[in-house]
Parts: structure tokens; sequence; C-alpha cells
């Protein structure tokens, strides 16, 4: 496995081993800092980002890489360079790239002409590093062992659920999207996905419409805001209508496991998507997971550089 490009690329193996050595960075980040001695890497990014950014560009610090940040507007592929080029220009100076951007076929086509890793650091059909974080937080809270749990996603079908869903699959959890109807509904090309992978893992996939259905014995209950970077802002009132059943709030909460946990990708705002109660209440993890954004990615780096993970 040369590249994360999708969430589905990771077998359940890749993931325990990432885990497992983001865990190792989390006691002691320093631990591998000689990974990236000399070398490079290229995070490009075409979408604003706080964590993606900051994690990104410490974690390769921390293995002793230099980290290069690229702006969407400073590369000639605004001037008609193609993508097979410019991947091969990144090849040829750095040692992997980061990239986070909106089409989800450009991150494909980077993978396939560069010849050095590549990571999707999100699209608007996926967010794989983001759920590697999110696993982490979700096996220091509960273990290893999540027989028996409910993981609920609540809110827009978008990459987001599209990721949620399928890392729960690898996972063989019993994973849950809980979106409206019609266009905020997550990919039906993606949880029929799930659902294959959920058939070799012994994992179950469902996709609801009614949020508190979907929150009675929740472990996790997860979301996101709900006008993403590039959505119409003619939607936004429409949008924010259909979504309001879909927020957490204390009553969604009081559903769930006595120890159960909040989660958000962040950033949240607070009285949309989620109570300001929930998200800053004493069930939110959300630091946490944001803090391993950067040991996941270091893991990623570690991992993906020295040709350690067997894909899916």
């Amino acid at each position: 496995m040369k590249d994360l490009l999708r969430t589905a690329d990771l077998s359940r193996a890749d993931v325990d081993l990432l885990l497992n050595t983001a865990a190792e960075f989390a006691k002691n980040p320093l631990r591998s800092q000689d990974c990236l001695k000399n070398k490079s890497v290229a995070i490009y990014m075409t979408k604003p980002s706080t964590r993606t950014r900051l994690s990104s560009e410490t974690a390769v610090a921390h293995l002793g890489g230099t980290p290069i940040f690229i702006r969407g507007d400073e590369l000639q592929l605004g001037r008609g360079e193609t993508i097979a080029d410019t991947a091969k220009i990144i090849s040829g100076y750095c040692d992997a790239l980061i990239i986070r951007t909106f089409a989800q076929s450009d991150v494909d086509e980077l993978g396939a002409n560069a010849s050095i890793p590549v990571i999707n650091a999100l699209t608007d059909d996926d967010h794989p590093t983001q759920l590697l974080a999110d696993w982490l937080t979700i096996r220091e809270t509960f273990g290893s062992d999540v027989k028996g749990r409910k993981f609920v996603y609540l809110g827009d079908g978008n990459n987001m659920s599209h990721a949620w869903l399928t890392m729960g699959a690898i996972m063989g959890a019993h994973v849950v999207a809980a979106t409206p109807d019609g266009k905020w509904a997550p990919s039906a090309d993606v949880v029929a996905q799930a659902k294959k992978i959920a058939e070799k893992t012994g994992a179950k996939i469902e996709v609801t419409n009614d949020p508190e259905a979907a929150s009675k014995g929740a472990s996790v209950l997860y979301t996101d805001v709900w006008m993403s970077m590039g959505d119409p802002e003619a939607e936004r009132a429409e949008k924010i209508k259909v979504l309001a059943p879909f927020a957490v709030t204390d009553n969604l909460m009081a559903l769930t496991e006595k120890d159960s946990i909040f989660m958000h990708c962040l950033p949240a705002h607070r009285g949309e998507e989620v109570a300001a109660s929930v998200i800053d209440g004493p069930k939110s993890v959300i630091w946490r997971e944001a803090y391993h954004r950067r040991t996941t990615i270091q893991a990623l780096l570690y991992h993906l550089t020295r040709g350690e993970l067997a894909g899916n």
C-alpha cells in the first residue's frame, strides 16, 4: 500500500497497527525523530484548515522532517499544469504528500502519478485521517472490544458520514448514520460498499432517518457542521431546517448509555448541530479527539514511508 486515498483502502490490520503506533506517539511524540531526517513532506491544501494543517506540520516535524506548506494558489495547477505533471514534480522534491482538497478524483490522480505516498487529508467524499483519530479516541475510551456497542453519526450525509460508515465496517462495529432522506443522505454507493465490507468483518451498518431511535443505547454520538466548505449558501435555510431534528441535544444524549461520549470533528457551531451544554459538557471528548489528528498522521507517515501497510 503506497497511499491512503480513501478510508476503504485500509484493512483492519492496518488500522490496528496505525492506532498502536499513534498511541505510542501520544506518549512520546519524539520516539521516531529520525524517521524523516533530511526528508520533506509537501502539505497541499486548497481548503482552509486549523487541525489538519497544524497536525500535519507538527507530525512531520516530530518525525525529523521538514514540512512544506503549499496553498491552492501557489502551484501552477491554477494556470493549467496537469495533476499528473504536478504529482511527478512533487515526487522529485518530497518524500510524501498530504493533500486537503475538494474533488476525490484529484487525489486519486495524484496517487496514480506520484511515486511517493499520498495521504488524503479530506475531500468532499471522504476523510480517512479524521477517522483514525476518532477510532483512537474510541479505543482509549472503551478499549479494543466494541462488541455490543453502537456508534452513531447524526446530521448531514457528507464526507464524514461516508468515512464513519466505512471505518465502522472495517472495525467490525455497529455503526449508524442518522440523516435526512434525499439529497442530504449518505451516498448509496458508500453505504453499499460499507455493507459489503461488513459481510467480511461482522459489522452492522444502519442508515436511518430517526435520530431518537439511533441515539437510544448508543456509546457515541458524533456530528459535523451542517454547512461544509463549498456548500451553496442559497441552500442554508432549507438545509438547517431539514437537519434541525438531528442536532445533538441533551435530550438525545440522555438516550445513550451511561458511559457514552460525544464526538465532533470540528469546527463546531454551538446551537446549530450541537448544543453548547453537550459539546462543553462532561461527555465531550473533542479535545482529545483533535489531539489525535497529530498522533495518527504521524503514524501514517511513519508506516507509509516504510512500506508497512498492506492495504485492503
